[in-house]
């Protein structure tokens, strides 16, 4: 193929790519960057240079810090859950069942309801139909409801982004399962091995895999959380289970204190970037060929 056929190739097929790719995440990230060092109200047409003071700004900001050492526990809490859970189930539904593929199907559907929608379907879940449970059985976990009270908010949200995010690793996690080779495995259970120890030392190893891709999902979407955040609790009751990025949203577009919000956007995306770089980093090493 000569180098005039190869340049037509790059026009038509990576062209449009890269152009959409620097249009909607390059451009505006580099803008973006560029706003945290003005005094830009969001609305205003003068973006007058302050330097760092918007970054002085950020660090005098408590509540900042607050949501982001709470977006840190949700994290935590979710991102274990969501890979037991997935994993586990996955492995049930690739032992053969009746009627797994269904379970798949409809395990993944969650996945597919948008966030906002979601959230104010479990909004009334949690407000109505669990306390009218409560009312009728007398149980006093659900005689008040869920999102009145710090901490249960707090499982609440966790408990949906559990239930939304499993269904997409389930399939990965599937995917994996369906790879592993069949000559490995009897020959691990020709050798003896079986239960915990044909998981621990076969199974575990050669689905790193698929653990380094959903244990990456999970982080960057739980480090974002912002849709289920905004329709299931809107931060509340009393602003304990508002997530980092919503902070930012309502620095930014609330406060209009768009500099700040920047600021703290991008200290967010330097966060979670080195975290998830570490994590690939780590989990990449673990990973083994059959």
């Amino acid at each position: 193929m000569n180098s005039k056929n190869k340049g037509k190739d790059f026009c038509m097929f990576a062209l449009p790519g890269m152009f959409c790719f620097f249009a909607v995440v390059i451009i505006p990230f580099l803008y973006g960057v560029y706003l945290t060092f003005t005094d830009w109200n969001g609305v205003s047409k003068e973006k007058n240079f302050i330097w760092f003071e918007n970054f002085k700004g950020v660090i005098s900001d408590k509540e900042f810090w607050t949501s982001l050492l709470l977006t840190f526990k949700y994290v935590i809490v979710v991102v274990v859950l969501v890979n037991v859970i997935a994993f586990a189930i996955a492995y049930l539904l690739t032992r053969g069942i009746k009627g797994q593929n269904f379970f798949r199907a409809g395990f993944f559907t969650p996945n597919l309801i948008g966030g906002i929608v979601l959230g104010y379907i479990w909004q009334f879940v949690f407000s109505r139909v669990f306390v009218n449970i409560g009312e009728s059985t007398g149980w006093s976990l659900f005689e008040v409801s869920w999102l009145s009270e710090p901490n249960k908010a707090f499982a609440a949200l966790v408990l949906v982004s559990v239930w939304q995010l499993s269904g997409y690793m389930i399939l990965i996690y599937v995917a994996g399962f369906m790879g592993l080779s069949e000559d490995v495995m009897e020959a691990a259970s020709i050798d003896g091995a079986s239960g915990w120890v044909k998981m621990k030392n076969i199974i575990l190893p050669l689905m790193m895999s698929s653990v380094t891709i959903c244990l990456f999902l999970t982080l960057s979407r739980a480090f974002m959380v912002y849709d289920v955040n905004l329709s299931l609790t809107s931060g509340g009751p009393y602003g304990t289970t508002q997530m980092a990025a919503m902070h930012v949203y309502e620095k930014a577009f609330t406060s209009r204190q768009f500099g700040v919000g920047q600021a703290e956007a991008l200290i967010l995306f330097i966060v979670v970037a080195c975290i998830s770089g570490i994590q690939v980093y780590l989990t990449k090493k673990q990973e083994v060929e059959a």
